[in-house]
């Protein structure tokens, strides 16, 4: 299948990235350093019996990001930020982009941990993340579900899905070429836990992405279980397609998805829970997401589908679908903000 979205988003996309360059609507003229994480308070520091572990990850060594734009609306304000990261453990070089809600802010959650969510694009994701565009309002609309209770308040990170424009890497190792993912399943979590209050525990872990990107969310929550609890898979690849994978056939097979979920099942688990969302009119990529459902929907892999009436293989089609289920039945499995 070819990588990309609906053709208007695309251009809709470019237009976003153009004006995020200008620095149109974040209210300042040139980006400005800031910080997520912060030294642990006194409270922090007996909160937690003796003898006994904190479930709360403070934040280990944090960095400065530049402000690149503000989410309004319920979003209160909160800025997303970036920076470029050199992957210690993957050895590629790229841009991240971070958002943390507005509970995140608030005094009474100051020695609370967050669950987090690596939301990937679609296409070749490079050399930006379009979910950090305000045309799609994700963070803006996340803030509001997290406010009417229908979402956990996720901290967002943003990484770049392919080392360019150029070629797809499937989110994965591929022998000879840059090592996508252990960047994403290794150094992008990192990164997070280095600068943001988080979750000792899987549970508060979540993967999101569509078309190329919903490929790579779907492989790394079966290839790596133990990080992440939860993927939702917007419209995705199913099976390897990149034609970088040739002579390797070894290792294509260990990042195929559906070997990966045979074995998990076969294995006992731990549990994982795909919520898999596509467009109505998706007719190319809904059968193959429904019998992915059939085949591997049970045992440790649980799955739900959110069909989005008159969809497209969209990323604001996907946006709705979060709104009409999806959040409410990702949150309802996962840990929520802990002190």
């Amino acid at each position: 299948m070819r990588k990309a979205l609906f053709p208007p988003v695309i251009a809709l996309i470019t237009l976003t990235v153009l004006v995020a360059t200008a620095g149109c609507g974040t209210g300042a003229t040139q980006a400005s350093p800031l910080r997520f994480g912060g030294p642990r308070t006194d409270a922090a520091l007996h909160a937690t019996p003796p003898g006994k572990r904190s479930l709360v990850q403070w934040p280990t060594r944090p960095i400065s990001f530049e402000e690149e734009s503000r989410v309004g609306g319920a979003g209160r304000n909160t800025p997303i930020g970036v920076t470029t990261l050199h992957g210690p453990k993957s050895g590629f070089t790229g841009k991240v982009w971070v958002w943390a809600p507005p509970e995140y802010y608030e005094k009474r959650n100051a020695n609370k941990g967050f669950p987090v969510m690596e939301v990937l694009p679609g296409s070749y994701g490079f050399p930006s993340n379009y979910w950090t565009g305000s045309d799609l309002k994700l963070q803006e609309s996340l803030a509001q579900w997290s406010k009417n209770g229908s979402s956990l308040p996720f901290i967002l990170v943003m990484p770049v899905l392919n080392p360019n424009d150029k070629q797809y890497h499937d989110g994965s190792d591929i022998p000879g070429r840059p090592k996508m993912g252990t960047w994403l399943s290794q150094d992008v979590p990192d990164l997070v836990r280095q600068n943001f209050r988080t979750l000792r525990t899987r549970d508060a872990w979540a993967v999101m992405g569509s078309s190329s990107g919903g490929f790579a969310a779907l492989k790394n929550v079966l290839q790596h279980p133990d990080t992440f609890k939860v993927a939702i898979p917007n419209g995705p690849d199913i099976v390897p397609d990149s034609p970088l994978w040739n002579g390797h056939a070894k290792e294509e097979r260990e990042n195929n998805p559906e070997v990966l979920a045979r074995r998990l099942i076969a294995r006992g688990g731990p549990p994982v829970y795909l919520a898999f969302q596509d467009g109505s009119q998706e007719n190319t990529v809904l059968p193959k997401v429904r019998k992915f459902i059939d085949r591997y929907g049970h045992g440790p892999v649980h799955t739900r589908l959110q069909i989005v009436p008159g969809g497209t293989h969209s990323a604001a089609t996907y946006v709705r679908g979060l709104g009409e289920g999806t959040m409410r039945w990702v949150s309802a499995r996962m840990q929520g903000p802990t002190a």
